[in-house]
């Protein structure tokens, strides 16, 4: 029988492959909208430390075990920005497009196009584990200036892979997930899990 894990997030796309991989340790992910949690605030300058804040707060919530990622493009010309505020790089409303053409436009004055996507995932027992479980992934590119590709979201477009020739909006599906940062993390607290 499968334990229930809640995800700190509603993604379909991260759901699906969260239960693929986390079934053959014995959990069945939930999204946490089927509990009612709303999203937790992410006020933190870290990844690890907002993917441990939405955790709990998931956890604190549903007494249940609970996982959560935070994760984000950083771009080393950059300082590593737009890094923890990816999703938010242009301000709000969230949008790709915005985001994307914020970062071309400072990018812009830089030769050093080198960039990664970074995941984190904590994973917690319950609301107040003082051992949370913490993996992580870093997936290794260069930022281009013209987007290509239909598939991905975000700054894939635009993230390409030197290895592959491609961008990340290039590669079906089941390639990205094979290559991405949040594939490696995903993982890698799978091995910590067993």
């Amino acid at each position: 029988m499968s334990q229930r894990l809640i995800l700190a997030s509603n993604n379909q796309g991260k759901l699906k492959e969260f239960n693929e991989l986390l079934s053959t340790v014995g959990f069945a992910v939930h999204a946490q909208g089927e509990y009612n949690v709303p999203e937790a605030d992410e006020p933190f300058h870290t990844f690890v430390e907002n993917a441990l804040q939405k955790a709990r707060h998931a956890s604190r919530i549903t007494g249940l075990p609970a996982l959560a990622d935070d994760s984000g493009v950083c771009v080393n010309a950059l300082g590593g920005a737009p890094g923890v505020y990816s999703a938010r790089f242009a301000g709000e409303p969230k949008s790709d497009a915005r985001n994307n053409e914020k970062m071309i436009a400072e990018l812009a004055r830089h030769d050093d196009k080198s960039a990664y996507y970074y995941c984190v995932l904590v994973f917690v027992r319950h609301a107040d584990d003082p051992q949370p479980i913490i993996a992580d992934g870093r997936w290794n590119g260069v930022m281009v200036d013209t987007p290509r590709g239909e598939g991905g979201f975000g700054y894939d477009p635009y993230f390409f892979i030197p290895a592959l020739g491609k961008c990340a909006a290039e590669l079906a599906p089941q390639q990205k997930n094979a290559l991405s940062h949040r594939g490696q993390a995903l993982r890698a607290l799978v091995e910590k899990l067993k």
